[in-house]
């Protein structure tokens, strides 16, 4: 999975398609990302003991990795991530459309 923790993306696809934000977690076992303002569910909490208030809080909820894009820093729209060594013999993430690096 090449999406990481706080990177920017856009969500390609379902009711929040075309909506940007940063991911908060990323989950490489179940292929998905927590995108920070998308996906978000209702959730009708009971009060529990003194101090837990009870409500409908909104949470956010996971988002298959193949549903998002990360967004590139330099040209500003979503791309797709490629794989690039450095000449120390280490993975850089690198941008599929101008090549800049992630």
């Amino acid at each position: 999975m090449r999406i990481r923790k706080d990177d920017k993306v856009q969500v390609l696809s379902g009711k929040h398609r075309g909506k940007q934000g940063v991911v908060m977690r990323a989950d490489p076992k179940a292929g998905t990302v927590i995108v920070d303002g998308a996906n978000m569910a209702k959730r009708h909490t009971k009060p529990r003991g003194q101090t837990m208030q009870g409500g409908i809080i909104d949470k956010d909820m996971p988002l298959p990795v193949s549903a998002v894009a990360i967004v590139c820093r330099s040209c500003d729209r979503p791309t797709r991530v490629g794989v690039k060594i450095d000449e120390a013999g280490r993975k850089q993430r690198v941008c599929r459309r101008c090549g800049s690096d992630l």
